[in-house]
C-alpha cells in the first residue's frame, strides 16, 4: 500500500528544476509550458513561478485558475529510482514585489534582467489540491490541505 508523504515527495522534487505548468486556453484546449521550479525544496503544497503579466498563460489563469503541474525525476547520481509527480491545483497571479523577493532566485535574472523590479513581472502561486505520484513500483495520491 502506498504510504508516501508530502515530505517524501518534496525530497524527490529537490533535484527537479523545471516543471510543465498546464492551463486551459480560451478555446478549451490545454497548454503546457516549462517553468522553473526555483528549486524550492521544502514543498508543502505551494509553488511559485515567474512570468510576464501580458502572457497567454496569465490570461488563461485569470479565466480559469485550475492548473496542473507535471514533474519527472530520473535516476539520481546515486542510482536511486526516479518518480513521476502530477499536481492538480489552483493558481493565482501575484503582483506584490515583496512576495517576489521572498521567492526570487538569482538564476531567474537570465529571463528577468532587472530582477524583482523587471517591468510587467508577475508571480504565479499554485496551491496544490492533490498530488499523484508513481515511482515505478507504487503509486499513490496525497490530498493537500
Amino acid at each position: 500500500m502506498p504510504d508516501k508523504t508530502l515530505r517524501d515527495i518534496s525530497e524527490k522534487m529537490r533535484d527537479i528544476d523545471f516543471t510543465m505548468l498546464v492551463t486551459q486556453t480560451l478555446g478549451g484546449r490545454f497548454a503546457g509550458r516549462p517553468m522553473s521550479n526555483n528549486r524550492e525544496v521544502e514543498y508543502k503544497g505551494d509553488s511559485y513561478y515567474f512570468t510576464w503579466s501580458h502572457s497567454r498563460m496569465v490570461d488563461d489563469i485569470t479565466r480559469n485558475p485550475n492548473v496542473a503541474l507535471s514533474f519527472q525525476t530520473g535516476k539520481n547520481l546515486l542510482g536511486k529510482p526516479g518518480m513521476d509527480i502530477f499536481v492538480q491545483g489552483t493558481a493565482r497571479i501575484v503582483h506584490d514585489r515583496a512576495a517576489f523577493a521572498e521567492h526570487w532566485n538569482k538564476a531567474l535574472e537570465r529571463w528577468f534582467k532587472q530582477g524583482v523590479d523587471t517591468p510587467m513581472l508577475v508571480m504565479i502561486k499554485v496551491q496544490a489540491q492533490r498530488v499523484h505520484y508513481w515511482d515505478g513500483k507504487e503509486e499513490g495520491e496525497i490530498v493537500v490541505g
